[in-house]
């Protein structure tokens, strides 16, 4: 998906978001553990150098599959590297997306599950990457989504949750995630 000029994240700082440190606030277990089981598809969108990417694919074990997708492919390049380094490489598959396109035509209502952490707000169409995950996501399958407080007011995220409603998602519940606005999102 394309990004406004300016937004998006610098590769420098991709190493800071990677950075160990971050699970204090950001544990992926704990945020994504209810939601993620072995032999799951997942796709994490904007998924940068890999922080949530590389502990999804230890949850989804041997037979599951994780597609990070990110505009940047030197992210997807350091991500790939940290994924051997951690023993998961055979497990992430690595998707540079395109102005206006995820590029996951082929995984039509395959996935089982979307990561979209500090993402949304960064995207120049939000209301098109919702309609393209509408796509891809199996039947009630599901978007774990959290939006950073310090930079997505309640009424923005309001409004990119009815984008996500419009496109065929309803909110399950709300979820606590650390410094965040998040929610659990089911297809209908």
């Amino acid at each position: 998906m394309s990004k406004e000029k300016g937004h998006i994240c610098p590769v420098w700082a991709g190493y800071l978001l990677a950075c160990p440190l971050r699970r204090i606030i950001h544990s992926p277990e704990k945020i994504l553990s209810p939601f993620v089981k072995k032999g799951m598809k997942v796709v994490d969108i904007g998924s940068g150098m890999g922080f949530f990417t590389l502990e999804i694919a230890k949850m989804v074990g041997p037979e599951g599959r994780v597609i990070a997708v990110d505009l940047q492919a030197s992210m997807l390049e350091v991500l790939k590297r940290r994924a051997e380094k951690a023993g998961v490489s055979d497990r992430i598959e690595t998707v540079v997306s395109v102005e206006d396109s995820l590029r996951l035509d082929r995984y039509q209502s395959d996935i089982d599950l979307a990561l979209l952490f500090a993402v949304v707000h960064e995207v120049k169409d939000p209301e098109g990457l919702f309609q393209q995950l509408y796509q891809v996501i199996k039947e009630d399958g599901l978007i774990v989504y959290a939006e950073p407080k310090g930079h997505v007011s309640q009424e923005s995220f309001s409004s990119f949750i009815k984008m996500a409603e419009s496109a065929g998602f309803k909110v399950e519940r709300e979820l606590k995630v650390s410094l965040s606005r998040a929610v659990l999102l089911k297809k209908k």
